[in-house]
């Protein structure tokens, strides 16, 4: 299984970002997707995961209202649009893939694949 998440950057408060993850190596309509991140010295947190079914979607309350994922299933890729960004919101943003139970769709146990990061930062 392979994650590979690009788009970030570096923009400026208020700027808007789309993040991608390509998946392969599994089917992609099985699993559950989701987006954390993590900033220096801090743990990684939970973002936004959407259910293999394609819905509903998990937010963090940070990022409700401003940020939203979602998946196509054509092209085995995830997405997270990312509006109104703030400076709290860099760091390096991870895609993940897995099975999880309800009670683990917002948390990093739940997810067995991991890609390899983009980072994302925002200037004020």
């Amino acid at each position: 299984v392979q994650l590979q998440a690009s788009g970030g950057g570096l923009v400026q408060a208020g700027d808007s970002l789309r993040l991608s993850c390509a998946a392969s190596g599994l089917t992609f309509s099985r699993y559950a997707m989701g987006w954390f991140r993590q900033a220096p010295g801090k743990e990684r947190e939970f973002v936004a995961s959407l259910r293999y079914s394609g819905g509903p979607t998990y937010y963090a309350g940070s990022v409700k209202g401003r940020f939203a994922i979602s998946r196509d299933i054509a092209k085995d890729t995830v997405y997270l649009q990312m509006n109104s960004l703030k400076p709290e919101d860099a760091a390096v943003y991870y895609c993940a893939a897995g099975t999880p139970i309800i009670s683990e769709i917002m948390k990093p146990s739940g997810f067995g694949y991991w890609g390899q990061g983009t980072l994302v930062t925002v200037s004020s």
